[in-house]
């Protein structure tokens, strides 16, 4: 061999960034071959690229990072902490765990955000169900049985995210989603024909997926076989992923279409479109033993639910710890 000649890998190709390591993987979004160490490279510069170009952060802002244990949000704690320190971004981070109270669920996941605290030096805050709402979801599953308990999970989840945000007073949250995540919730609203609500999730991002938590409650979930069709999807085509997002993206809203007014729920102060938020709703039927009062999308639940409150002298108000307020 001649000298400064650089070696062949019999047999397999080489990475397309350095040439030399032996290519580990295709990247559909540029169908580059390429090594495990460039693509860690590759990923993390984008990433910043993403932060810098869309001006996503500001110095001194108190981000929070919304940690399930799982991979996605693992692999978010570690880019954005890493990022934070070799760009100097000058952020606060923080760790934000919700424990929705899941018997041998939630415990093991838990560990691993308790590892990721310190591994990566971020301060951990966990809000649970049961402090903030008065149940657990195993409570909640004992009375509702198995059906219609995501509705419960998710709805609690998004308001148990946004206030250990409050709790922290973080400027931000950021949630970890993959490619597949978006490509399923794309999926998933066109199938529910929610086609106008798609865009505005989209652009603002606000995919909180685990509205169908698929868990122990919930193993049949209807995102599980959007799941499994978009990975049959992908086997035949690589790009069918970001095909099904960019179609999401070019969706657009009808002229015609009245999007609901963001206002403060009356119970306990947060966001809401109705009198009653959803998480005031759904405690008012768990509360009064009726836990399918909040179930369905009658168009009178919200002021059927405060006149049954009205006429019901008997009932008992929701607690500020079950409800929760956001004047803490």
């Amino acid at each position: 061999m001649e000298a400064g000649t650089k070696p062949k890998i019999s047999g397999a190709r080489l990475c397309c960034c350095c040439n030399q390591r032996r290519a580990a993987l295709k990247r559909p979004k540029t169908l580059e071959q390429i090594c495990r160490e460039c693509f860690y490279e590759v990923f993390e510069e984008e990433i910043h690229q993403v932060i810098v170009e869309n001006q996503l952060f500001k110095p001194g802002e108190r981000i929070a990072i919304g940690a399930s244990g799982g991979k996605d949000s693992t692999v978010l704690a570690y880019v954005l902490s890493e990022l934070n320190r070799r760009h100097n971004y000058g952020l606060d981070l923080f760790l934000l765990s919700v424990d929705e109270g899941i018997t041998g669920y939630r415990d093991d996941s838990l560990e691993t955000v308790k590892r990721n605290e310190l591994q990566y030096g971020l301060p951990l805050k966990i809000v649970s169900y049961k402090d903030l709402y008065g149940w657990t979801m195993d409570e909640i599953v004992k009375m509702i049985g198995l059906k219609n308990n995501c509705t419960f999970c998710g709805v609690f989840r998004r308001q148990a995210l946004d206030r250990g945000a409050a709790l922290l007073k973080v400027d931000k949250v950021a949630t970890g989603h993959n490619a597949d995540d978006i490509a399923e919730t794309v999926l998933l609203n066109i199938l529910r024909d929610w086609v106008d609500a798609l865009q505005l999730l989209l652009v603002k991002m606000d995919l909180f997926l685990d509205a169908n938590l698929l868990s122990i409650y919930s193993p049949n979930a209807y995102r599980g076989f959007a799941r499994e069709f978009i990975k049959d999807l992908e086997r035949l085509r690589p790009r069918a992923i970001l095909d099904i997002i960019k179609s999401g993206e070019n969706f657009r809203i009808s002229a015609s279409t009245k999007m609901p007014e963001q206002g403060t729920c009356e119970r306990c102060g947060y966001i809401s479109s109705q009198k009653w938020c959803k998480a005031c709703v759904l405690l008012e039927g768990l509360n009064r033993g009726l836990p399918k009062l909040g179930i369905g999308r009658s168009r009178g639940l919200n002021s059927d639910v405060k006149k049954d409150v009205k006429q019901d002298s008997g009932t008992k108000s929701i607690e500020s710890k079950q409800c929760g307020s956001l004047d803490f």
